[in-house]
């Protein structure tokens, strides 16, 4: 007997199409095909050559200087040939264009493997620090959290941060507060950026020069004015790398300037002649660095400045390093200026990618033994071959929430994929329902008002479901979220798509049998 597919079950098996496309179908795919090659750019340093030239985050690069690049191996392998010679510049050739820049900027481009789908792992999963922070003393409003996290994207952005979320989130209580994952940066750099308010003053005297912010300055990062000096000892166990870049100031900045040193007395000593007060330089007001300015400046618009600063350690390296580190997060809250408010981290964790890849492996093995056992019991309970289909369906629920979630672009994390599990288990419970209901042998009710009742009964555990859910999604300030919106997603989709395709299943295999 030929079985004749219902509108439920071409609906089910649309979404499965719909599924597989949203999570294979990815960018490099429709571009390269399956067989892909190459490296994806995770990030490029604003405001640097590489990113002038045009290249950006999600462009595959598949040759540099002509020669075929493969996976990332490739890629540092030519990194690692360049730092050895002088080459003045290097062909970039990604899908769609080609780019020219210098061997020195490469280090300015971050990349990674092309991934294999469009699902995008949480921080649980790829790996990084994540933290929640509020203003300090300051009841957030809506409006003010929004514009905290404008700043902050442009902080972290400047920063050169990749693999970057800021989401805002509240708890039960209205408490408004931001939650920022990175990835691959660690809980002290994290920390720093975020803890600081970051308000940049120049200043003569009490008199305020500039402030930091775009409109007050352009900062200078990369070039062969901006110097990183070797470091020095400082004493018998410590080394100190002094930085200097230079600033262009705004045409009111440098009047300010000129304006503020005209009234102020020269001194003249053995290394020249320098105006008697300093030109000071604070942060969150502290004072981080004093510089003398020549008599020459005085009173005139100086339009550029050289901002000074130096790094520690216990080696010339290490020293060396830590005043890279310190003139970046200076150029960047020049950059960007101030926070609005003072900020506190209320929660500042880190995780491995390790961990959470194996916890993957091991989560989706359980899931797939779960599903077979689950299968098998019912069989043997039922002894009809209805008793496979749940197997199938729950497989079919998993692929079609992970394909909203990638075209969506969710990003799973433990409490997602926990999510998906709680919803094939509410599968398994209502297609349980769907079958004692259709073979009940007692009274004289049709087929189709069996499964009517066994729909009332499973309508009635949704409701109840989404009821309960919904509160999580503001618990412990939206660390939940994703566990919600995926048992959501699942449910909804099983009692709308899935079980009414199971159910047609059932009523089609029993009317063969029955014939």
């Amino acid at each position: 007997m030929k079985i004749k597919l219902t509108w439920r079950i071409w609906l089910w098996i649309a979404f499965i199409a719909f599924a597989l496309i949203s999570i294979f179908i990815t960018p490099t795919v429709m571009q390269q095909g399956f067989m892909q090659k190459g490296v994806l750019i995770k990030s490029v340093t604003p405001d640097s050559f590489a990113f002038e030239t045009g290249l950006r985050a999600e462009q595959v690069i598949i040759a540099i200087d002509r020669q075929p690049i493969t996976n990332v191996d490739d890629y540092l392998e030519i990194l690692e040939l360049k730092s050895k010679t002088e080459k003045e510049k290097t062909t970039i050739t990604t899908i769609n264009s080609e780019y020219i820049i210098f061997s020195e900027n490469l280090l300015e481009i971050s990349v990674s493997k092309i991934p294999l789908t469009n699902l995008k792992l949480g921080l649980d999963l790829a790996g990084g620090s994540r933290a929640f922070i509020e203003a300090e003393n300051h009841k957030l409003t809506t409006q003010e959290v929004q514009e905290l996290k404008e700043v902050i994207e442009n902080r972290l952005n400047a920063f050169g941060l990749s693999d970057m979320k800021i989401t805002t989130v509240s708890d039960l209580f209205g408490n408004n507060r931001l939650s920022i994952e990175i990835a691959g940066a660690t809980p002290k750099d994290l920390k720093e950026l975020i803890s600081q308010q970051g308000k940049f003053e120049a200043k003569i005297g009490n008199e305020t020069v500039f402030v930091g912010g775009k409109s007050e300055l352009s900062v200078t990062r990369t070039g062969s004015e901006v110097v990183v000096e070797n470091a020095v000892p400082s004493s018998s166990s410590t080394y100190v790398s002094k930085f200097h870049f230079p600033v262009t100031l705004s045409q009111t900045a440098a009047e300010r300037f000129a304006e503020i040193t005209k009234d102020i007395s020269v001194n003249a000593t053995n290394g020249g002649e320098y105006l008697s007060k300093n030109i000071d330089f604070y942060l969150d007001d502290n004072l981080r660095e004093s510089l003398l300015i020549s008599s020459s400046l005085k009173g005139q618009i100086q339009p550029t400045i050289s901002i000074s600063g130096s790094g520690t350690g216990t080696t010339a390296e290490e020293a060396e390093t830590a005043a890279q580190g310190e003139m970046k997060k200076l150029q960047t809250i020049l950059i960007t200026g101030s926070l609005p408010f003072k900020l506190t981290i209320v929660k500042l964790d880190t995780i491995s990618s390790t961990l959470g890849n194996n916890f993957v492996k091991y989560l989706f093995l359980a899931g797939i033994v779960a599903l077979v056992l689950v299968a098998v019991t019912i069989f043997l309970k039922y002894k009809t071959r209805a008793a496979i289909a749940p197997l199938i369906v729950c497989t079919s629920e998993i692929f079609i929430t992970l394909g909203i979630a990638a075209f969506m672009k969710w990003d799973l994390d433990l409490m997602a994929i926990a999510g998906i599990l709680a919803a094939i288990g509410t599968g398994v419970d209502d297609q349980i329902v769907v079958l004692d209901e259709t073979r009940q042998k007692e009274g004289t009710k049709s087929m189709k008002q069996k499964i009517k009742n066994a729909f009332t009964i499973v309508f009635g555990a949704y409701f109840t479901s989404v009821a309960s859910l919904l509160p999580l999604a503001w618990v412990g300030g939206g660390l939940l979220k994703g566990f919600v919106l995926t048992t959501l997603t699942g449910i909804t989709l099983g009692v709308l798509v899935t079980r009414p395709a199971f159910a047609d299943i059932v009523r089609l295999i029993e009317k063969e049998n029955a014939s």
